[in-house]
């Protein structure tokens, strides 16, 4: 049986009139991350914040182990953690006194708790830091914190709100060690993430726009989508090449900055030196030197990218 599953999760807010999210069915099972992943704006939060009882759906059912959290809330609030966007544990409190806190707040005993800290500290590597005020921690060690807060009580799902922005790297690696140790002593989580390579990691992902999952799947599943060939090309002014391959390669059905390079799509039947040598003269008469062209296989943000042209025409 799944831990979490929801049913037409529906959002709208009265004063705007602005449905935030629409019809979201997902379902998590027992050891399994679920990514919900999806640019700013396209309702991860108001998702997650329906799912946890933070405010009320407009409509549609959150079954979490068993119990609907809409109609009987009270036995689901010691079976999940919920770690919002924003840092929001007590900054004047150092790191032991907000375990406490957390501790004492969901009835955690005292000899439980002694061993349960020493398990967090090992588990977050936060117990050189223990008398430090959490005002003082860095971004990366105040996400570990609020992790750490959230397992004081071992829940069984565990739900985390874009647990890796405005990290460092390294820190977002060692968060994603610490959710595959969870899962792996039987924790589901539910993590959304704006970082379309973050879908990597997940054992289903759902792609999410304007508050709908356009795609829901595993990785695998969402990869075998695409049905474009993938170009990067370097050149010496990207932006002025975007501009120039958009409107004189019609072989190119779309181009984008992507880091450093520039990601064209083409049918998979397109091919792919003379497009290479199309771009290369166009360039040249423009004065844009083309530094490297290769096929790539598609990322996350490709398909992604790629399901929205399709979804709009």
């Amino acid at each position: 049986m799944p831990i979490l599953s929801t049913k037409g999760l529906q959002k709208v807010f009265s004063d705007t009139s602005v449905t935030a999210v629409d019809g979201l069915t997902i379902s998590v099972e027992p050891r399994e991350i679920v990514g919900l992943i999806g640019p700013d704006g396209s309702g991860k939060t108001t998702a997650l914040r329906m799912i946890c009882g933070v405010i009320p759906p407009t409509s549609g059912t959150v079954i979490i182990d068993g119990y609907d959290i809409l109609a009987n809330p009270e036995p689901v609030y010691h079976i999940f953690g919920y770690m919002p966007q924003k840092f929001s544990l007590y900054t004047d409190l150092t790191v032991e006194e907000n375990l406490d806190f957390f501790a004492d707040m969901y009835g955690v005993s005292k000899k439980v708790r002694t061993e349960r800290f020493k398990q967090l500290y090992e588990f977050s590597r936060l117990e050189p830091f223990k008398t430090r005020l959490a005002m003082n921690l860095s971004g990366g060690m105040q996400k570990k914190l609020a992790l750490a807060c959230n397992l004081i009580h071992t829940p069984k799902l565990l739900v985390l709100d874009e647990p890796t922005t405005g990290v460092d790297p390294v820190s977002r690696r060692e968060l994603w060690d610490m959710l595959y140790k969870l899962v792996a002593g039987g924790t589901s989580i539910v993590v959304s993430t704006p970082y379309m390579d973050e879908a990597e990691r997940c054992h289903r992902v759902g792609l999410m726009h304007e508050g709908k999952i356009i795609r829901y799947g595993t990785p695998d599943e969402i990869h075998g989508l695409s049905n474009q060939q993938v170009f990067e090309i370097i050149t010496t002014d990207n932006h002025h090449a975007r501009n120039v391959i958009s409107k004189t390669c019609p072989d190119i059905k779309f181009v984008y900055i992507f880091g450093d390079t520039l990601h064209a799509t083409a049918g998979m039947e397109t091919d792919a030196g003379k497009v290479n040598t199309s771009i290369v003269n166009t360039l040249t008469a423009e004065k844009v030197g083309v530094k490297s062209f290769c096929v790539i296989h598609p990322s996350f943000e490709d398909i992604f990218i790629e399901l929205l042209q399709e979804k709009t025409g």
